[in-house]
C-alpha cells in the first residue's frame, strides 16, 4: 500500500468481449503503441520466453500504420529501449507503464505509476483477472474498468 504521501498506482482493466486470443493480443499493442506515442516508457511482463517472442514479433506487425520501438530484456539496447519486453526478470530503470501479460502480478508491480491488464471472456484468463483485481484493490490500488466492444 502507498505511504501517505505517495502517489497511487492506476490499474487499468480492458475487458474484451470475446475469447479471441489474437484480437487481445492486438489490443495490448494498440494499448502499447499509444503509451509510447505519449512519451511512456513502458514494460511488458510476459510469464515465458515464448510469450515475449510472440510479443515482440507482434509489436512489429499488428498494425500498418504503427511503428513500436521496442527490444527484449537482457540486450545491449534495452536500456535504451522505450518499450521493453521482459519474461520473469525485474524492470530496468524507471518506467511508468507496466502491461502485465503474466497469470501472476509480478513482486514489482507497485513501482509503476500506471498497470495495464488486458482481459477476454477465456475462463483462464478471466479467472485470473479477477483474482487480480482483488489484489489490487487490497493494496489500495486506484482501478478502472474499461468495457470494450
Amino acid at each position: 500500500m502507498a505511504a501517505e504521501g505517495a502517489t497511487v498506482t492506476r490499474v487499468d482493466f480492458y475487458i474484451l468481449p470475446d475469447a479471441d486470443e489474437d484480437r487481445r493480443q492486438v489490443y495490448l499493442c494498440r494499448i502499447v503503441d499509444k503509451a509510447y506515442r505519449l512519451g511512456h516508457r513502458i514494460w511488458i511482463h510476459a510469464p515465458a520466453n515464448a510469450r515475449a517472442a510472440a510479443l515482440d514479433d507482434r509489436l512489429w506487425t499488428f498494425s500498418q500504420e504503427s511503428f513500436v520501438a521496442h527490444d527484449r530484456s537482457g540486450g545491449e539496447t534495452a536500456l535504451a529501449a522505450p518499450v521493453v519486453i521482459g519474461d520473469g526478470e525485474e524492470p530496468d530503470g524507471k518506467r511508468a507503464l507496466l502491461v502485465n501479460e503474466d497469470a501472476e502480478i509480478p513482486a514489482f508491480a507497485e513501482r509503476f505509476a500506471r498497470i495495464a491488464e488486458v482481459i477476454n471472456q477465456d475462463d483462464a484468463i478471466r479467472r485470473s483477472g479477477r483474482a487480480h483485481y482483488a489484489y489490487y484493490r487490497d493494496q489500495g490500488f486506484e482501478l478502472h474498468y474499461h468495457r470494450i466492444e
